[in-house]
């Protein structure tokens, strides 16, 4: 079982930075994808990136040139540089995998992940 640990949310002011990364311990496949995935208070998860053991990357249409989603490092983390921060970007942000690489349906990018962390809270502040 992949497991999953998230860190380096935070608060911030609008405009500001943070990145993120997530620890991935026990991925057993070399086919795989990462993704990050958000929750703002009283709304539905949303998919933030993803990216996958391709190279393939992709992005929400609001984060599209302010977010940049790492491949797997060598240390087994992967990260979330998340620039020009909004009050729209604060959330709890979970990181998650699958065993699949990324496959496309209905024109966008998806990663079916079997596995999430804990999350990390993200708070911007106008």
């Amino acid at each position: 079982q992949v497991q999953l640990e998230e860190s380096g949310g935070d608060a911030v002011q609008s405009g500001g930075s943070l990145r993120l990364t997530c620890k991935v311990s026990g991925l057993m496949t070399t086919s795989y994808c990462l993704t990050w995935i958000r929750q703002r208070q009283h709304g539905e998860r949303e998919g933030v990136a993803g990216i996958d053991s391709d190279g393939i990357a992709t992005y929400r249409d609001s984060v599209k040139g302010r977010f940049t989603i790492s491949r797997l490092n060598a240390d087994n983390t992967f990260d979330l540089q998340m620039n020009s921060l909004t009050p729209e970007d604060q959330a709890m942000y979970y990181c998650a995998v699958g065993s699949q690489v990324l496959y496309k349906m209905d024109g966008y990018w998806r990663c079916d992940f079997d596995d999430m962390g804990q999350g990390t809270q993200v708070t911007v502040s106008s």
